[in-house]
């Protein structure tokens, strides 16, 4: 289902992305420590394998992380980071047709990506390290901004809002001006409201129950909550049997509007949003198409 707020097309680096129908994003966590799958992909060869068999499923991008934002995790070197995405990222952008995505807030990782063929910069703390918007927009790359008090490491500590929409709301507006202010373009910013990120079990429902109202901020909406502790915590499941969950997420997140899916399940997910997508598309008997 597309908005009627944000445009339709999403310039990544050589490719566009439609976003008249929505687009299911395949995680590549290239880290030994990533709350799902960490170390199961951190070697280059069977990184490009997962990859492409998630092009094959049906991902239009592949969002390669170098750094685990799981609760807790440790921080690494930008060195360190660099070192596992960019051979990732010049195979893929070398190998095959997807838009890729890299999931960093490191500004060496932005502009080296940038270079090796990355189309997305999806950065979960917004752009707010030292150089991070200077280095997004100096690559020409669209960016996503998600929201996130604090640091993996601190950000379960105690979250408090008033009323967690209006602070989604205000936190990505305030990230939107920072941009605008560097010369990103408005129409270069998707927006992520940041299930399972500084934010208790109720905070993540009720903001999943309302995010259509984040629409009218006149950005694409990219949702990521596969396998996420919020399925967990409400189906009593281990991370290994979460899929259910997630697909029922991801099917509610596209009649919500939003334009993007990040999930580990490929396949499954893509089959869920095609038949949506087929289901809202379709036009009556004798009405032209």
């Amino acid at each position: 289902m597309s908005s009627l707020y944000h445009p339709t097309r999403l310039p990544c680096g050589n490719r566009v992305l439609d976003l008249s129908r929505p687009h299911v994003m395949g995680i590549l966590n290239v880290t030994p420590d990533s709350f799902s799958d960490g170390g199961r992909f951190n070697r280059h060869d069977a990184a490009l394998r997962h990859a492409a068999e998630m092009v094959t499923a049906g991902a239009t991008l592949i969002d390669i992380g170098g750094e685990s934002t799981r609760p807790g995790a440790r921080v690494v070197s930008p060195t360190e980071e660099l070192e596992r995405v960019a051979p990732v990222v010049e195979a893929i952008a070398r190998e095959l047709d997807v838009v890729i995505s890299v999931d960093t807030s490191t500004p060496a990782v932005m502009r080296e990506t940038a270079r090796l063929g990355a189309g997305l910069i999806n950065d979960v703390r917004s752009l707010q390290r030292d150089g991070a918007l200077d280095a997004a927009a100096d690559s020409g790359l669209p960016v996503c901004l998600m929201h996130m008090r604090g640091e993996p490491g601190d950000m379960q500590d105690d979250p408090r809002y008033p009323d967690i929409l209006e602070e989604v709301r205000g936190f990505l507006e305030s990230r939107v001006s920072a941009c605008e202010s560097v010369g990103i373009a408005r129409g270069r910013i998707v927006i992520d409201p940041g299930f399972g990120f500084a934010k208790t079990q109720n905070h993540n429902l009720n903001l999943f129950r309302q995010m259509e109202a984040l629409l009218d901020m006149g950005h694409p909406l990219l949702v990521g909550v596969s396998r996420k502790s919020m399925i967990g915590r409400a189906l009593g499941r281990e991370v290994g049997d979460r899929l259910y969950g997630s697909l029922a997420l991801a099917a509610l997140a596209v009649t919500k509007g939003a334009s993007i899916i990040r999930v580990h399940d490929v396949a499954e997910t893509v089959d869920v949003v095609r038949m949506i997508h087929a289901v809202e598309s379709a036009m009556e008997e004798g009405m032209p198409a």
